[in-house]
């Protein structure tokens, strides 16, 4: 596929991708592809892959005689990272955002306590480099440059975890994070004490004190939920 091509298939997967998440084909509706073909002018070529994609984040099913079937919400595949990101440009982002908060709050905290016993040298050494990073851009309406190292940082935690069902959520908090960046449910310039706890957590991950590091990524996730009922209620 040429790069006008991949760029025309990307523009209606995000487009039906939107539609579908945001209620604007409900749950049993229809998609119907000639529709879609002479709206956003493609070949019916570029409608079947961009259905085929769909299909496999359970969005819809298609079937003979019957079209392209909006499939119940209960059925999507909500930890893809382009349905969260959808999700999270919808009318239920806060929602959606507190979900996905709860389930870091779940995760993150034990994946720390593995990373303080299983992480290389190498990424101890990288946990504080974003740690340090964070710090850097932490002032100054340097959020972009503050989602780089905070995507990282937890990055690194997961993959440190040991745990190979823990990396794999890597792509699902980089959506989050850069949902409530892109999103304006942030303050312009992050917490200190958030940040703090960021460096604190590199400490205790390199000293491998595994209590310390899942308690001090605990209270990130309490402080998250926090801005949340201030940003997001």
């Amino acid at each position: 596929m040429t790069t006008e091509g991949r760029g025309l298939h990307t523009h209606v997967l995000d487009s039906l991708g939107l539609a579908i998440t945001g209620g604007e084909y409900p749950e049993g509706g229809i998609v119907r592809t000639d529709e879609v073909a002479q709206r956003f002018d493609v070949s019916r070529t570029v409608v079947r892959e961009v259905v085929r994609v769909l299909e496999s984040m359970h969005l819809v099913h298609s079937r003979r005689r019957v079209g392209v079937t909006v499939r119940p919400a209960a059925e999507w595949n909500v930890y893809d990272p382009r349905v969260i990101r959808w999700r999270l440009a919808g009318n239920d982002r806060p929602r959606q955002l507190r979900s996905l908060t709860v389930l870091r709050s779940a995760i993150e905290p034990v994946a720390a306590g593995l990373a303080a016993t299983h992480a290389t040298p190498e990424q101890c050494a990288a946990l504080t480099e974003q740690a340090l990073g964070m710090v850097a851009t932490s002032r100054g309406h340097q959020l972009e440059g503050y989602l780089r190292h905070d995507i990282a940082f937890h990055r690194v935690v997961l993959d440190a975890s040991g745990n190979e069902m823990f990396a794999r959520l890597g792509d699902v908090v980089a959506e989050v994070l850069t949902g409530r960046t892109r999103h304006e449910v942030m303050f312009h310039d992050p917490d200190p004490a958030a940040v703090t706890l960021h460096v604190q957590v590199a400490e205790a991950v390199r000293e491998r004190n595994a209590a310390r590091a899942e308690e001090l990524t605990r209270q990130i996730a309490v402080g998250a939920l926090q801005e949340l009922d201030v940003l997001a209620p």
